[in-house]
Order: C-alpha cells, then sequence, then structure tokens
C-alpha cells in the first residue's frame, strides 16, 4: 500500500528518464569514478577495469540492461541498471544505480530506479530485484524496495563488502516462480 508521503515523493520527483547505454557514454563511467563516488565500493576502478565495465555496459551479456539516468534537456547524470545474479542459491536480478554527486539528494535515482524496476518486470524473468548498497539508503526505500537486513556480498571480485540486502517484488509477480 503507498502511503500519501510516498505518492507525493513520487509526484515531486524530477521528469528524468533512463536511455540504454551506448559508445558514447564512456566519459559517464570517468566522471562517476572518484573517491567520493566510489568510497563504498573499494575505490576508483582502473582505466583498464572502466574499459571493461563499459564494454559490459554495450554488450548487454545475459538477462538485464545498463542506461544511462537522462535529465530532461537530454544531460547524462548517472547509471542504473539491472542484470542477472545468483543470491542464496537462487537466480534473481540486481539492480545498481550512481548519479553524479552534483545531482544527487533531488529524487533522481529512486526515478531512475523506479523505470529499471519496470524495464525488469517486462522482461519477465525473475520476481524480484535486489540491491545491495553499503550504507542505509533512502533511494530503495523511495523506490519500493524492503530492507531485508545486513549481508555480505564479494565486490569488487575477491573483496568481502558488508552490505544491507533490499528486495522489491516486481509488478505482477506471483509467489512462486523464480526468484
Amino acid at each position: 500500500m503507498t502511503t500519501e508521503r510516498e505518492t507525493a515523493a513520487r509526484e515531486a520527483a524530477p521528469a528524468v528518464r533512463i536511455a540504454p547505454w551506448t559508445a558514447a557514454d564512456r566519459a559517464l563511467l570517468e566522471q562517476a569514478n572518484t573517491p567520493e563516488m566510489t568510497r563504498h565500493l573499494g575505490g576508483p576502478e582502473t582505466v583498464e577495469q572502466l574499459d571493461r565495465r563499459h564494454l559490459r555496459y554495450l554488450g548487454g551479456e545475459g538477462p538485464g540492461r545498463m542506461y544511462r539516468i537522462l535529465l530532461p534537456r537530454g544531460e547524462a547524470v548517472g547509471t542504473v541498471g539491472f542484470w542477472e545474479a545468483q543470491w542464496r542459491d537462487a537466480s534473481v536480478y540486481e539492480a545498481g544505480w550512481c548519479v553524479l554527486s552534483a545531482f544527487q539528494g533531488r529524487g533522481i535515482a529512486a526515478s531512475a530506479v523506479r523505470q529499471v524496476l519496470a524495464a525488469a518486470a517486462a522482461e519477465g524473468r525473475h520476481r524480484t530485484v535486489h540491491a545491495f548498497p553499503a550504507v542505509a539508503n533512502a533511494v530503495c526505500r523511495k523506490a519500493g524496495f524492503t530492507l531485508l537486513g545486513p549481508c555480505e556480498i564479494t565486490y569488487p571480485k575477491d573483496h568481502l563488502l558488508r552490505a544491507n540486502e533490499w528486495r522489491a517484488t516486481l509488478p505482477g509477480a506471483t509467489t512462486g516462480g523464480r526468484g
């Protein structure tokens, strides 16, 4: 059930849209690759790591997709996406996002994540999407996720990270079926 406060927040959310990742979006990864933006993710990536990430985003390997977050005039201010992952012996969708520092705190991420949840629901492979932010996360709450509690994940590769597990049930999902 949606509360009046949640409804008001959604109505006040900025008019952002998501658009599929393109070859021209590599610079957006560089803009987000700062110590401030990556402090909860193990720090900035090398040029080679950014190149691999960009190719993954372009390649669309497996279910899911990466997007850039656009303001009404077309300015790219972040990334958002979903992909298939293994979690607790089940295949699920996982979501992640990043909004450039200068644009944070405006509801942009929550609006973009809601759009990604709709895209994941349309793909129809799984009934839930999980997110694993390392810190308390208003984006998850505003986008419709439920906090399940603390957990440990591996990110980046071979690095154990203490996080919080959040789960969103996709529209039209039933209680049966895959995760």
